[in-house]
């Protein structure tokens, strides 16, 4: 498995790019509280640089602000194997903005102006500390580790080692929900409820966007599909289609 040169464990610090003064002053109070340091930077290259120097437990962009660059920011840090989560500001609820950055490679989006509930639900969705004892899904040769939040998938011949898979916070809440339910049918709706909560109900594109990242990531080697599409109704995870 590659190394990313973003990757470190027990981070305690957040990362804010481009936020403004509002939002930086709420945030870090809240963030405090949950025992939360944050560091925040103006600009794209400010931000690459602090990761090289000190990876973080999370980065928050300002999408409204920075546009395109914090976008490409996204898919870079995407590219380079960053898996701790990204989230985006945006500043309207719409469907297209949540698209945009889901496909950038974030987890989730914090509306603004300021939403403290849902900003701290979030937080604690996402910098949740691990616990507990260690506990694996296994699906044909797929496998999913609960304590680690690991995925590997065997590869055809036997005398291989497992393929390591790397997966964003929400790609892996979603296979983690798909391979605790095998060969059940999964409307769009069951998904969005136990996946992403109220704010996405009625929008199965969302899933759509990510069904697809996790299908090019677990067939990357050409393996066979095991999350399964039934037209009209949602997924399934089975073998055979």
């Amino acid at each position: 498995m590659p190394q990313s040169q973003y990757a470190a464990d027990g981070l305690a610090y957040v990362l804010l790019v481009g936020t403004d003064q509002e939002f930086t002053q709420r945030a870090t109070l809240d963030l405090a509280d949950l025992g939360y340091q944050t560091i925040t930077v103006e600009t794209v290259e400010q931000a690459q640089q602090r990761l090289q120097q000190l990876p973080a437990g999370m980065v928050i962009v300002d999408y409204p602000l920075l546009g395109q660059r914090g976008i490409d920011f996204c898919r870079s840090l995407r590219k380079a194997q960053f898996v701790r989560p990204i989230l985006f500001l945006v500043t309207q609820d719409r469907v297209e903005e949540r698209v945009i950055c889901l496909e950038a490679g974030a987890d989730d989006y914090v509306l603004q102006p300021y939403q403290q509930e849902r900003f701290l639900r979030l937080l604690k969705i996402y910098l949740q500390p691990q616990t507990g004892q260690r506990e694996q899904l296994f699906f044909g040769d797929l496998i999913l580790d609960l304590n680690t939040r690991q995925v590997w998938r065997s590869p055809g011949q036997s005398s291989d080692s497992p393929r390591p898979i790397e997966l964003t916070v929400k790609e892996f809440e979603l296979l983690k929900y798909l391979m605790s339910h095998p060969q059940q049918v999964l409307t769009r709706e069951q998904i969005l409820e136990n996946v992403w909560g109220n704010e996405f109900q009625g929008e199965s594109n969302v899933i759509e966007v990510y069904i697809r990242y996790l299908r090019l990531k677990i067939e990357a080697k050409g393996q066979k599909r095991l999350i399964q599409t039934v037209r009209g109704v949602g997924y399934v995870l089975k073998k055979d289609p």
